[in-house]
């Protein structure tokens, strides 16, 4: 029923283009996990962005460090029940579900992270700001 009447809000209700823009960039996030995309995150974050997993934190160098040059190797990557919850027309919060397939060290893993994305519009160009993921625990 909950489903139904979302999808019946979701048809009465098109995304606005801001929307869909802040949606497609998490979905670029994604793909450049796999790529180890140095040029997309640089687009993507902006000066002074913070990341946050867990209880480790990092600034925008050490984050664009670590997925271009990370230990981990990703084969896939992709967003789930992604929600974008605006706050006027130059800030954006997008919680959702990234799963992340790859190899490490120990081996095979997929890691299902919960996250919250803070972007900002500045000028016509939205970047990321702030990124808290919280990495769930393996089904037993």
């Amino acid at each position: 029923m909950t489903l139904l009447l979302l999808a019946m809000l979701l048809a009465l209700n098109p995304q606005d283009p801001d929307t869909k823009a802040v949606l497609k960039l998490e979905d670029d996030w994604a793909s450049a996990l796999v790529k180890r995309d140095s040029a997309t995150f640089e687009r993507l974050l902006a000066d002074g962005f913070v990341y946050t997993e867990n209880d480790q934190t990092m600034d925008r160098a050490a984050v664009i460090r670590s997925v271009v040059a990370g230990p981990d190797t990703v084969v896939a990557a992709h967003n789930e029940e992604m929600l974008v919850h605006r706050y006027g027309a130059t800030t954006a919060v997008v919680t959702g579900w990234l799963v992340v397939d790859g190899r490490g060290a120990d081996g095979a893993f997929t890691h299902r992270y919960r996250f919250t994305d803070t972007w900002v519009k500045r000028g016509a160009k939205w970047q990321i700001v702030a990124a808290q993921d919280y990495v769930a625990a393996a089904p037993d």
